[in-house]
């Protein structure tokens, strides 16, 4: 039993060994290509599930089946118009043929570093023939930051737009793609990550801007400066207004309230004229003499007529 019994379990042991070896699971996001010393053999294996090959001799390679990343390096290039920018690109790719993949680039470095080449050459191809405003804009559509459109005719001339970004980055990865096709690789978008003027150039841009909202901020300023002194002139007039009329009211009130009251003086002293004389002389007695002053009169003096005659 047991002589038996040990060259089965061998022959299992030798069976599973083989059929672990030889079953592979691609996944759904992968595609395999089997070689065999070096070779590929059989047709690549796109569809997800489990799979087999033949063990010990063939190889799964593993390859990504959906979107890849492509950031590209920033660099300096001249626009048409002469004017240098640094340009930041980027682009999304997958492998659509893993058979020419693995002959040409088989490693995704390997492959990073020729779109490194040939999306950096087109682009540079592309922003060199089209001026600055070609790469950064899309359209002709007016931009509402320019002040007043800037006179509509210098805006025609220097700011239209023919081709526009989108057909730019359009005629990119046509460029590209025949010179991608040998590699297995499909370019699905390229697009621009960022576009920015050199430092020197920056730095110029930044000065006449600071030079230009510094001269619109002077001329806001100074329209408020002045509206400031037109409306402080037109508050010092209307205090003077209110001033006047007010000056003027208050004469015609105390006017009237005199005449009102010499008016009734008048009547007081029609009444008993000797008795208002009395107490007028009695008032200047008392404001006009006390122990400081020393007044000398004759003895005939009207002012003490009252004096003599009591």
């Amino acid at each position: 039993m047991k002589k038996i019994l040990i060259p089965l379990i061998v022959v299992v042991v030798i069976g599973l060994v083989l059929v672990y070896n030889a079953a592979f699971i691609v996944d759904e996001t992968e595609q395999v290509v089997v070689t065999r010393f070096g070779k590929i053999a059989g047709e690549p294996v796109t569809e997800p599930g489990l799979q087999f090959k033949a063990p010990f001799i063939d190889i799964a390679n593993y390859f990504p089946k959906n979107l890849q990343e492509w950031d590209g390096t920033p660099g300096q290039i001249p626009t048409k118009d002469k004017t240098y920018i640094w340009v930041d690109a980027f682009a999304r790719w997958r492998i659509n043929d893993p058979v020419k993949f693995f002959q040409a680039v088989s490693t995704l470095p390997s492959a990073t570093a020729r779109l490194d080449d040939i999306i950096d050459s087109a682009t540079r191809n592309f922003v060199t023939s089209y001026r600055l405003i070609e790469t950064v804009r899309k359209s002709d559509r007016q931009l509402d930051t320019l002040e007043k459109r800037k006179e509509e005719a210098k805006l025609d001339s220097d700011f239209s737009v023919t081709t526009g970004r989108k057909e730019i980055t359009k005629g990119i990865l046509e460029q590209a793609q025949p010179k991608l096709d040998r590699f297995g690789i499909k370019l699905s978008d390229v697009k621009f990550k960022r576009i920015n003027y050199v430092k020197e150039v920056r730095e110029s841009v930044y000065d006449r801007m600071i030079a230009e909202r510094s001269q619109m901020a002077e001329k806001f300023r100074s329209e408020g400066r002045g509206e400031a002194s037109e409306i402080r002139g037109d508050k010092e007039r209307e205090l003077k207004r209110i001033s006047s009329e007010a000056y003027q009211k208050a004469q015609g009130i105390k006017g009237k309230a005199d005449a009102e009251a010499l008016k009734i003086y008048a009547k007081a002293y029609d009444r008993d004229p000797e008795f208002y004389s009395f107490l007028k002389t009695l008032d200047l007695y008392e404001n006009s003499l006390d122990k400081s002053n020393s007044v000398v009169f004759s003895t005939d003096s009207e002012l003490f007529k009252y004096l003599k005659n009591y």
